[in-house]
């Protein structure tokens, strides 16, 4: 034979006699109705980040965090998740609009932010953001092969 433990019914649940009440629902601390994402799509990865107007980070995520390895990091289809990801994350907060800021040239630019439209947030504006060089440094010397 085992030990025997001995319960005794909680003091609340003696006064009370009815169930205890459910926890209450976590609100957001600060209320936001529209912010920026950010998307850096290159050629071997997409990160997209969401910020407020103030630029303090709300959500992100990047194909690699999603678990995609390799090649596959760069493709449309997962900057596509990635977009919807963060846009899940962002419609639970109850976010309206949002600007858009794109940098690089990777092929996840235009589904990163489909997959973010999904979840039915309007997109106010799109700004491309992609560094260019105006002849600065000297390129390096061609390969020999």
């Amino acid at each position: 034979m085992g030990k025997k433990t001995i319960t005794t019914p909680e003091e609340s649940e003696i006064k009370d006699g009815a169930a205890p009440a459910p926890a209450p629902v976590k609100v957001p601390k600060k209320k936001h109705i529209n912010g920026t994402l950010h998307i850096e799509a290159t050629f071997n990865n997409t990160k997209v980040v969401f910020s407020d107007k103030n630029g303090n980070t709300l959500f992100w995520s990047s194909s690699g965090s999603l678990g995609f390895k390799g090649a596959k990091k760069g493709t449309p289809f997962a900057a596509s998740k990635v977009g919807e990801t963060v846009g899940e994350k962002v419609a639970a907060l109850g976010i309206k609009e949002a600007d858009v800021v794109v940098k690089g040239v990777g092929s996840g630019r235009e589904p990163a932010i489909r997959g973010f439209m999904s979840h039915g947030i309007d997109i106010t504006g799109i700004k491309d953001a992609t560094p260019v060089p105006h002849n600065g440094p000297k390129a390096k010397k061609p390969r020999r092969v």
